[in-house]
């Protein structure tokens, strides 16, 4: 029954102007509203979508756009990180995707659905170091917080931005659109541990972006997603990089969309769930993995 009403939305998602809708919600969502009605639409954007007010950390008639609402921070304390030195923690809010062992170069999309690894970040050498290790999608709704930050410590030595198509990362584009994430605009980190043996970056971030996700933006950088005419765009930073703490915050989305994470098999364990827990910002999903004779920090 799910794989007859993919076909028969097939069609018209595929002439739909998916970037044009997009760029145009985006453009919508940072219209300045007036104080006076600020309040009142936001409670019915966040009733429509589930937003939990109790963690809406400023007065609603402060947030001058819809977008100003949609990436707000939040209240300080409500997403304690795991103190674990070993600790990986959930680098967002949202739920569980397809998660395991990279095989063979490539990623499970949905069961039936595989990608290569080497195509979504964009490097074939790299992403032969990534072969064993483990990898996890997570996914944010609208009612989410939609900020992400880092699983563990480390730094960020390299940014890639892939321009792309903007698939919606729902159901009907899992099922309906092979090598999705691979074809979607993209932000692609590469993440050097502290400690780890070697040059190669042993940690891999893609924020992946989606149908009416405005853009991709990141808290280092000006880099950003959905720019017109955008080209393949590729950021070195000087050593040591770019350094993030465990739980700190990197980058945002406007509007929902998902994240990548992948390990390299010495670096890192993630603890998989079923697809859709629920998963919360700065709890524990895995733990490094220590190098030989060595006990974890």
């Amino acid at each position: 029954m799910a794989g007859r009403s993919h076909q028969r939305w097939m069609p018209l998602l595929r002439i739909l102007p998916k970037s044009l809708l997009s760029h145009g919600a985006g453009r919508l969502a940072n219209l300045t509203l007036p104080r006076w009605l600020r309040a009142p639409a936001y409670r019915a954007f966040g009733r429509s979508v589930g937003v939990a007010w109790s963690e809406v950390r400023d007065p609603l008639a402060d947030y001058p756009s819809l977008q100003a609402f949609f990436t707000r921070a939040l209240p300080p304390g409500v997403r304690p990180v795991d103190p674990a030195p070993e600790a990986v923690v959930a680098p967002c809010d949202g739920a569980w995707g397809q998660a395991g062992r990279v095989e063979e170069g490539k990623l499970l999309q949905v069961k039936g659905r595989d990608y290569r690894l080497a195509e979504l970040i964009g490097d074939e050498a790299w992403a032969r170091n990534f072969e064993g290790g483990h990898y996890a999608t997570f996914y944010l709704a609208p009612r989410n917080y939609h900020r992400f930050h880092a699983p563990c410590a480390g730094s960020v030595t390299r940014t890639r931005h892939v321009p792309g198509a903007l698939w919606p990362v729902n159901d009907l584009g899992l099922h309906g659109v092979d090598r999705l994430f691979a074809r979607n605009e993209r932000i692609c980190a590469s993440v050097k541990l502290p400690g780890q043996p070697g040059e190669v970056p042993a940690l891999a971030l893609v924020a992946v972006g989606a149908t009416m996700v405005g853009k991709i933006r990141l808290t280092f950088d000006d880099a950003e997603t959905h720019r017109r005419g955008a080209s393949l765009s590729v950021r070195d930073y000087p050593s040591p990089g770019i350094a993030l703490q465990r739980g700190e915050e990197w980058g945002r989305f406007e509007f929902g969309s998902t994240l990548v994470m992948i390990a390299a098999a010495d670096a890192l364990a993630i603890d998989a769930r079923p697809m859709g827990t629920a998963l919360r910002l700065g709890e524990r999903i895995g733990g490094l993995v220590a190098p030989a004779g060595q006990d974890a920090p």
